[in-house]
């Protein structure tokens, strides 16, 4: 489904879910003032749509055994992006992978246990054939999640 297909309700109920995706029918229903079947059909429709593609826990950055975090913006060469993007998801440190236009082709979000691990990561990723440039940038703490 299109963003252009959600509507009011339906951008309201995504809002809730991200906050929390526990959160229950009832709750969903009062907060958006609609009925819980109304709810639950938004939701069944918005997961067969694949506008809703799984339900996560967020941990605090605390207590996350990943404790290095970073963002690495990656240049890739030509054509090679479908070659370097499958060699990525084959790294486990690599929580999400973006593609991004201007001077950065890809960037992903790692974690990793230690600044030693970490630098094992970012020394496989620049390995990868067709990887002609990145930046990290370490994550210090997030206000904003």
């Amino acid at each position: 489904m299109a963003n252009s297909g959600l509507d009011e309700v339906d951008r309201s109920l995504l809002s809730a879910l991200r906050e929390d995706g526990r959160m229950s029918v009832a709750e969903l229903s009062r907060r958006l003032g609609v009925a819980r079947a109304t709810v639950n059909s938004r939701i069944d429709r918005l997961v067969a749509a694949g506008t809703i593609i799984g339900f996560t826990v967020r941990v605090r950055d605390e207590v996350d055994p990943l404790d290095v975090r970073a963002i690495t913006f990656i240049e890739v060469e030509g054509r090679t992006t479908d070659n370097v993007i499958r060699e990525l998801r084959g790294i486990p440190e690599i929580r999400a992978l973006h593609s991004t236009n201007g001077a950065w082709d890809l960037v992903a979000e790692l974690g990793a246990e230690s600044l030693a691990h970490f630098d094992r990561v970012l020394g496989q990723i620049r390995a990868i054939s067709g990887v002609i440039n990145s930046e990290t940038s370490l994550l210090l703490s997030s206000v904003l999640r």
